[in-house]
């Protein structure tokens, strides 16, 4: 069992990496972000599990949103109270996330690439 010096670090630790990732984002509002966030995680993958059910060869979050009728909302709506097509589910949300990320990134590594190109040796 850690004594109390150890769990005073320990916090003092979480604090400071805490702090790091927020930035200067003043805490309520950090707070209220990832507080936001996790719901919303919460119930795409809850709507995602809802619509696969029991059967495994449903796999909702590849569907297109095109597939998804009237039906099936109203009812996803009057059973679960919500509805959340394909595309917004959280996972998909932070897939694109992740690539328009990577596209940022190559572009700014080839404006940077040009840029480096133009300077004189």
């Amino acid at each position: 069992m850690p004594s109390n010096q150890q769990r005073a670090e320990l916090q003092r630790q979480i604090w400071q990496i805490a702090n790091e990732v927020r930035g200067s984002v003043d805490g309520w509002d950090f707070k209220q972000y990832v507080l936001g966030a996790l719901f919303y995680r919460f119930i795409s993958e809850n709507f995602a599990l809802y619509i696969n059910g029991d059967d495994e060869n449903v796999h909702y979050a590849v569907l297109s949103d095109d597939v998804i009728s009237s039906e099936i909302k109203d009812d996803a709506i009057k059973t679960k109270g919500y509805f959340i097509y394909p595309s917004q589910l959280f996972s998909n949300v932070a897939k694109n996330l992740e690539i328009l990320k990577t596209i940022t990134r190559i572009k700014s590594e080839k404006t940077m690439l040009k840029i480096l190109s133009l300077l004189p040796i």
